[in-house]
């Protein structure tokens, strides 16, 4: 547990990206099976604890000192772990430190109040920086700045292979993922990749930002569709397991019930998760309601229908389509959503043109209805073939709204009036690139409207749940490139000015939504912004 402890704490002090993947790796090459395989379980999000319960650690922690001192302590730190492992009382003479196999093997059969006697002798056995990282582990919000893709990552260094491999069959294996390492060091072959209702590394698409790209390519290469408001699923129906994943291959079939219910085919499609109403889409708000869920309710599902927009497909039968150009997966795509009959299933359609010029103009027009249901077009090469990652050149995205812009949220203020129990004001940024070729965010705007109350205590226990510095009033969030919360900002405007590090200032930002689904990294930069000015007469 100390080791684990140790890389933990590392992780949570160490803003570079190449650092911590360093740190995961040799803490992986180091560490002996099965605590290694824990361990990258915990930090791919892939260990839970149900018997662990947070309201049970508050009642052990307030059985022990003043409930009224803890509750002042645990405001003022916003933070549930840190807060009790800095204040529990320690017992000279305890047990010895658990290992972590030990905590997993102990907890998993446990009940509830077997667990939190479990977990009072560990607290007693531990360090600060020991019960830390129990805590953390035990509540499943590590929260140190390493997304579960880096994790992987790592692990992918460690046996140098491409991530890719790593991906294709991560939900082939399972936790403490013996077989996984052996293959990685070479003692054993390539854990099979055949598992029903696994998930597919998805495709992903460069963007466009300058009309001029297009003299590069021939419109008669490319078809065109209208790039959806949802959010980006991989559907699965395969021998008997159904499942929904988000685009990094979070499970979220306990969300959309409704949705699994409805995957009556044989196959995987790759598409858009929206509110679907008479064939028509709903704004993004409307799929809101039911993202971020656990489970959702009769009435949540009627008042909220989701269905997916179907872009893609990677599976039919039991054959893998990947390795065919688009305009095959295309049509068997086609027959496939014809046949479901699904009123939750249906495809997104071609837009025809001839001419990057009549794209254009179709680009401006939106579909019909409400035309925030669009957020621009997608360009896939007729040719293509389905390749995880970003791959330059198959695939394109064009966004038709030139006043919205992807940020991080790097600061958050509390609020006045009733907002003043509240992180409620907030400052966010866009990624830069110095001349040495290294990103790094640099503030943008500041923001305090935009989202509903039920919004803002989410935001709210964010920011308290990732406080890294604090400036009088000022917390700044963890926010780098595999770890961040992205904001969809609105403006009506852009002005340069020499208050801000990035020599630009918005004219009334607002926030258009939150992108919980979103990787940091995937937000945009700071050029994309002067372009945006420079068209705007700037």
């Amino acid at each position: 547990m100390r080791a684990f402890a140790q890389l933990l704490d590392r992780l949570s002090l160490t803003a570079s990206r190449n650092a911590k993947l360093t740190l995961v790796r040799d803490f992986l090459s180091q560490t002996p099976d099965p605590d290694r395989g824990w361990a990258l379980a915990a930090l791919t999000g892939n260990l839970t604890f149900k018997a662990a319960k947070p309201a049970a650690i508050r009642a052990a922690v307030e059985a022990r000192m003043d409930a009224v001192l803890f509750a002042w302590s645990y405001d003022y730190v916003g933070d549930l772990a840190e807060t009790v492992a800095l204040v529990w009382p320690t017992r000279p003479g305890a047990n010895r430190e658990p290992e972590l196999s030990e905590v997993v093997d102990s907890l998993a059969g446990a009940t509830r109040l077997e667990a939190q006697a479990l977990i009072e002798g560990w607290l007693d056995a531990l360090d600060a920086d020991g019960r830390w990282a129990l805590l953390k582990l035990v509540t499943g919000a590590l929260r140190v700045g390493l997304s579960a893709r880096l994790a992987k990552q790592a692990a992918a260094d460690l046996g140098g292979v491409p991530l890719v491999e790593v991906e294709e069959i991560w939900h082939a294996v399972a936790p403490p993922y013996g077989d996984l390492f052996a293959w990685l060091e070479g003692s054993a072959e390539r854990p099979t990749a055949d598992a029903p209702g696994r998930f597919r590394p998805v495709m992903l698409a460069q963007a466009i930002e300058e009309t001029s790209d297009f003299a590069k390519l021939d419109p008669a290469d490319y078809a065109a569709e209208w790039k959806w408001d949802g959010i980006r699923v991989q559907a699965v129906s395969e021998r008997g397991e159904r499942r929904l994943y988000t685009r990094t291959g979070e499970v979220i079939s306990d969300a959309f019930p409704d949705v699994v219910a409805a995957l009556g085919f044989e196959g995987v499609i790759d598409g858009e998760l929206v509110v679907m109403r008479d064939g028509a889409i709903a704004p993004f708000a409307q799929l809101q309601q039911r993202l971020n869920r656990k489970t959702a309710d009769t009435k949540l599902m009627a008042n909220f229908p989701a269905g997916v927009r179907a872009y893609d497909l990677l599976l039919e039968g039991e054959r893998d389509l990947r390795a065919l150009p688009f305009a095959e997966r295309r049509a068997r795509l086609e027959a496939l959503v014809a046949a479901s009959g699904s009123d939750r299933l249906d495809l997104s359609p071609l837009q025809p043109f001839e001419t990057w010029e009549e794209l254009a103009k179709l680009r401006a027009d939106p579909p019909p209805g409400d035309p925030r249901c669009a957020e621009g077009l997608m360009l896939k090469r007729w040719d293509s073939p389905y390749l995880a990652g970003r791959p330059r050149g198959p695939w394109f995205k064009w966004k038709r709204d030139p006043r919205l812009v992807d940020a991080v949220l790097m600061y958050a203020q509390r609020g006045h009036g009733k907002r003043s129990s509240f992180y409620s004001d907030y400052t966010f940024g866009v990624w830069r690139e110095d001349e040495a070729g290294v990103r790094s965010l640099t503030p943008v705007g500041k923001a305090y409207f935009g989202f509903t109350d039920e919004e803002l205590k989410r935001l709210d226990a964010f920011v308290r749940d990732n406080t890294v510095e604090r400036f009088g009033p000022v917390r700044a969030v963890r926010a780098d490139h595999d770890f961040g919360l992205v904001l969809e900002v609105a403006f009506e405007g852009l002005q340069r000015s020499t208050r801000h590090k990035s020599g630009l200032a918005m004219r009334f930002p607002r926030i258009s939504r939150i992108r919980w689904d979103k990787p940091a990294r995937d937000a945009d930069e700071l050029p994309t912004l002067e372009r945006m000015l420079k068209a705007m007469g700037g």
